[in-house]
């Protein structure tokens, strides 16, 4: 029987991060940042231990929380802004040495700032260094968006360009077609496998035999401003991209046999007018009645289930030729008896909600959708985070994302 390999994944996390404070631990499309890649960690076949380096208590409490091991705080003197990777893992690694006496055969690098990993990459990137022992380490590439074979040096005194790379039967690559000259690479943060040894005794992290793990260019992620920020987090929620998440999304069924509504703050943009004689009136967006129009054309059927019991839901819904069910406090019991009542397979309906009263009802079918202003909570819970708001298109584009779904699949 051959022996598993002791494989530890080490998350470098440190507290003082001065483009995104708090970075690490902030929420990201739900989740702390961290809890990516501890769960790429936990969620691999052949990692065996997911430990923190970090010198941050908060940043060693949340991640304990997703699973992970934080066996030590770092010094502080490894967490500042020039620190390199190669004195945190040689920290982690004598640490381990001396008070576990734990000495992995391999050990892999999952940076934070790179959460979007595909499935089975940290598997694949291991089997790659178990089926290599002449290799030190391997790291994540993607294809370069940019040929350096197309950039330029200037010389500071003359002010004369001169190409940066040269090429060889090529006399000037940067007038040649992309398609001629040599594919190049650019690493990124999503993995590295490096051999203990390498860390250890070679004082590098990489060491001189490096082999690729080819990553889809569009899984690149490197998060360092507010802007990368809100662009990777659209991108995880509408991106079509499989990744590891800290929490299984579901993605839109496949049949779509009912779609569910709450009212306000979906249909409406949760606010209410209200006049001297205490009558309501809410805002709501004409384009959702187009969308639901085309769905039901499908054979889509539509429920809308709220708690709201002025006449306003039912006159709303009348006019969207919708059925409704109002003055719902318990949405759970009254949507399950609903889709036994009408014999609705619950994995063929989505739920569209925006407030913690509507989070019982997301397990119970098959994908649950939110806009994009729900509460925070909810947020965390979805399955499909909604570009628009609520009462501001948020159920037009859901209608519309089904339609496309259906058109894709031939359905």
């Amino acid at each position: 029987m051959v022996e598993r390999p002791e494989v530890l994944a080490i998350i470098p996390a440190r507290g003082g991060s001065k483009g995104i404070p708090r970075k690490n631990i902030r929420p990201f499309a739900g989740y702390p940042l961290i809890a990516y890649s501890i769960a790429a960690g936990l969620q691999a076949q052949l990692v065996t231990r997911v430990v923190v380096s970090t010198d941050d208590e908060e940043i060693a409490a949340v991640a304990r929380r997703w699973g992970a091991e934080t066996p030590f705080l770092r010094p502080a003197s490894l967490a500042q802004d020039d620190t390199l990777d190669l004195p945190v893992f040689q920290h982690a690694l004598n640490w381990l040495d001396e008070y576990e006496s734990y000495h992995p055969d391999l050990v892999v690098q999952l940076r934070p700032t790179s959460p979007l990993r595909p499935p089975t990459l940290v598997d694949d990137a291991i089997r790659v260094m178990l089926a290599n022992p002449h290799a030190d380490s391997a790291r994540g590439v993607v294809p370069a968006g940019q040929n350096p074979h197309k950039m330029w040096r200037i010389d500071p005194e003359s002010g004369i360009m001169q190409p940066l790379l040269t090429v060889e039967g090529i006399p000037e690559p940067y007038n040649a077609p992309r398609q001629v000259l040599p594919p190049v690479y650019w690493q990124t943060g999503h993995i590295d496998v490096i051999r203990p040894r390498v860390i250890l005794q070679q004082n590098t992290m990489s060491g001189k035999v490096i082999l690729p793990i080819l990553i889809d260019s569009r899984y690149t992620v490197d998060i360092d401003t507010p802007y990368d920020w809100l662009r990777y987090e659209w991108l995880v929620h509408h991106g079509g991209l499989e990744i590891v998440s800290p929490v299984r999304r579901r993605p839109l069924p496949e049949k779509v046999a009912m779609m569910v509504f709450d009212f306000d703050g979906v249909m409406t943009d949760n606010r209410v007018w209200v006049d001297q004689d205490g009558r309501e009136m809410v805002a709501a967006n004409r384009s959702d009645s187009l969308g639901l129009k085309r769905l039901r054309r499908l054979g889509v059927r539509m429920l809308v289930l709220s708690t709201e019991t002025n006449s306003v839901v039912a006159a709303r819904c009348r006019k969207l030729d919708v059925p409704v069910l109002q003055g719902i406090e318990d949405k759970a019991t009254v949507l399950t008896a609903y889709l036994s009542e009408q014999g609705v397979n619950p994995q063929e309906v989505v739920y569209v909600g925006n407030d913690v009263n509507d989070l019982p009802c997301f397990p119970l079918v098959g994908c649950a959708a939110v806009p994009a202003d729900a509460e925070g909570e909810v947020v965390r819970h979805a399955d499909l985070v909604l570009t628009r708001r609520g009462g501001y298109g948020a159920v037009r584009e859901i209608c519309d994302l089904i339609l496309q779904r259906q058109k894709k699949l031939g359905n």
